[in-house]
């Protein structure tokens, strides 16, 4: 009896640590130009419509490949405009490469799944 007690606190011991650690944000990589302006990625995905992963993703030759996280369920994705390209490509000067994390008025910068059925 006593080895059922201890063996299940034991269990939610460690589901409790497993919830406390912070989910690492899906990303992504998008291309952009020097002024902060979206540019189209080239990306190798796998054949099947469940599995929206993304194994490597390239950019054409003006493009700057740049992580980003893909909006978590409920949020939208900034709308394209002059002032997000400007913010993006204020970001980059201080951090290349890497826009996780990063915030536009108040909301993520991020980009939405790509979604095979209809190639975005």
């Amino acid at each position: 009896m006593k080895l059922a007690i201890l063996t299940a606190g034991a269990v939610l011991l460690v589901c409790g640590a497993a919830a406390a650690q912070p989910a690492k944000p899906k990303t992504t990589v998008i291309c952009l130009d020097v002024s902060g302006n979206r540019l189209p990625a080239l990306c190798n995905v796998p054949g099947s419509l469940l599995d929206k992963s993304e194994y490597l993703c390239r950019c054409g030759s003006q493009g700057m490949p740049t992580d980003v996280e893909i909006c978590p369920a409920g949020v939208k994705a900034p709308a394209e405009s002059l002032e997000l390209d400007r913010a993006r490509s204020a970001l980059l000067k201080g951090k290349p490469f890497s826009l996780v994390g990063a915030s536009f008025k108040g909301q993520p910068m991020c980009v939405e799944a790509r979604d095979p059925l209809n190639g975005r």
